[in-house]
């Protein structure tokens, strides 16, 4: 339905494509109307604080993050405003490169990071990238929001070591004794592969739930963390921004629910169905680049920031947006016109090459091989990405958007499957690939259409009666006899990577909410083996 002054009528947006809900929306919130609005905001701050300053840019609106290279100036005292929602990513290299990046609820004066190698000598000054986005009133119920994201790229790094930063601005400085507490650290990826511990999940939102995972991550000790997209549910309605449930204040909610483990775990992220927004540029991903600093090694980063690949230790990570070849949500199908396939064709073939690197993950939102009633399998991620994960020999694939666990035995030529009991072990060169949707993050838990089976509550079935999402959002009718583990809770994957002996070992372990495990299975790789 449409209501005065939301955004794009439901059955409308179905059929259009990110860039025409951008375009729609850009053209129905005209510039005088967002003046109009903005300055009513505005003027209802400036009771509490006074803003000014044009490289604030407050009568602007942006379609894509408005990228301020210096502070905005400002009369806020610095000193009252608190830095909030920091969160860690690696650059395109882990042993030396580390993105930090934080949020301000006002614009701030000259923000930079601090950073040494202890908490009393933070001698390296990095100034910061300030990206500013303005979001109009959507519908009645929400005020325009105003949101400043600030971020810092450290090179030069050495490897292996612990660090220590702080974040800051004029008037807020951290290595001030009274700020001490506000001190992070990180540790960037070692020169030589050692063992090491990564977790990941999908789907997580704000919630308890999300909250009380992330707390059982911090516990792990991981090196980083993989998010498999539909991060904060600021767009309820999963097709891009359709009406009026976008509400952008959810990612300061979001932002400061995980800062406990983001602040010290680097967290490495992708695009789900929920994270394109149409507002802020006609790819959906305008807030994501404002919000993130992610690797930028992908096919384009600016136009596809959930796509790009690191090498940790002897794991190489590949990240992918599968919005770009679902069949099930085609608002930004195709919108990389192949490049997306085509890179990752050619960067598995590079990681496979690349000496000392003995595991390949890839991780992304929408699933090849799940059985939920909910959303099932994307016969489009299947179309374009199995052949090749077959035939680069992927070890890993790991998804969200179904909102439970549900595990594969291995599968390869598409279908035919090999069993990983739990508690087993199988080796990718010879049996297949286990694909991993890891969605309980937090957000609302979906159903299976058959009991569940995990460990210490096993219900071997011959097979499953499900279905796979085809060319025009049509569903079509599958049994599958490769379902092995089902869980319906909220959990995560805390993967043990080990590069010693012979044959390498990934531990795979997944883990409930409550801390209770519910799956684990080890992959085994000869080391050096090379696709055939």
């Amino acid at each position: 339905m449409d209501t005065p002054r939301t955004g794009i009528p439901r059955q409308l947006a179905d059929r259009m494509s990110m860039a025409e809900q951008h375009a729609y929306l850009r053209a129905r919130f005209s510039r005088r109307r967002v003046l109009r609005t903005g300055a009513a905001g505005a003027g209802a701050m400036a009771g509490a604080v006074a803003l000014g300053g044009a490289a604030c840019g407050a009568e602007r609106p942006a379609a894509a993050p408005t990228r301020v290279t210096s502070a905005a100036a400002g009369r806020v005292d610095g000193s009252l405003v608190a830095p909030f929602g920091r969160h860690l990513a690696f650059g395109a290299d882990p042993r030396t490169q580390m993105r930090i990046s934080w949020q301000v609820p006002l614009a701030v004066r000259k923000p930079y990071v601090r950073v040494g190698l202890k908490p009393w000598e933070l001698s390296r000054k990095i100034e910061a990238e300030v990206r500013r986005l303005h979001t109009p009133p959507l519908s009645d119920r929400l005020p325009p929001v105003e949101q400043y994201y600030l971020h810092a790229a450290l090179d030069g790094l050495r490897p292996g070591v612990t660090y220590y930063y702080g974040v800051g601005h004029d008037g807020f400085d951290p290595a001030d004794p009274h700020r001490l507490s506000t001190l992070g650290t990180f540790r960037t990826a070692p020169a030589q592969a050692e063992r090491f511990v990564f977790t990941a999940f999908g789907d997580q939102g704000i919630s308890y739930d999300a909250l009380a995972n992330d707390q059982l991550i911090l516990g792990q000790n991981p090196s980083f963390h993989l998010h498999a997209g539909d991060i904060c549910y600021a767009d309820s309605s999963g097709q891009g921004e359709t009406d009026d449930t976008y509400d952008a204040r959810l990612w300061d909610q979001f932002l400061a629910q995980t800062e406990s483990v983001a602040a010290r775990v680097p967290w490495m992220v992708t695009t789900g169905n929920h994270d394109m927004e149409a507002w802020y540029s006609p790819d959906g991903y305008g807030g994501q680049l404002a919000r993130w600093s992610l690797p930028e090694n992908g096919p384009d980063p600016r136009t596809a920031p959930g796509v790009y690949s690191f090498v940790y230790g002897n794991l190489a990570v590949v990240a992918l947006d599968a919005n770009d070849v679902s069949y099930e949500i085609p608002a930004n199908r195709g919108y990389t016109q192949g490049r997306q396939t085509r890179w990752l064709d050619r960067r598995l073939g590079e990681l496979r090459k690349a000496p000392g690197i003995d595991f390949v993950v890839v991780f992304f939102h929408h699933c090849a091989y799940s059985t939920t009633s909910a959303h099932a399998s994307d016969g489009g991620v299947r179309d374009a990405w199995v052949p090749l994960f077959e035939k680069h020999r992927v070890d890993l694939v790991v998804n969200g958007h179904n909102h439970v666990y549900e595990r594969t035995d291995a599968i390869r030529r598409g279908g035919e499957s090999r069993p990983v009991p739990i508690g087993g072990e199988t080796d990718p060169t010879r049996d297949g690939i286990v694909y991993a949707t890891a969605g309980g993050a937090g957000a609302r838990l979906y159903s299976f259409p058959v009991p569940d089976s995990y460990e210490g509550h096993e219900k071997d079935l011959d097979h499953v009666d499900t279905y796979h999402w085809t060319r025009g959002r049509q569903k079509s009718p599958e049994q599958v006899e490769w379902s092995r583990v089902r869980y319906t809770g909220f959990s995560f994957l805390a993967v043990e990577v080990d590069p010693g002996g012979r044959a390498p070992r990934m531990r795979v372990t997944t883990l409930a909410e409550s801390g209770e495990r519910v799956d684990h299975f080890t992959i085994t790789r000869p080391r050096r083996t090379r696709p055939q």
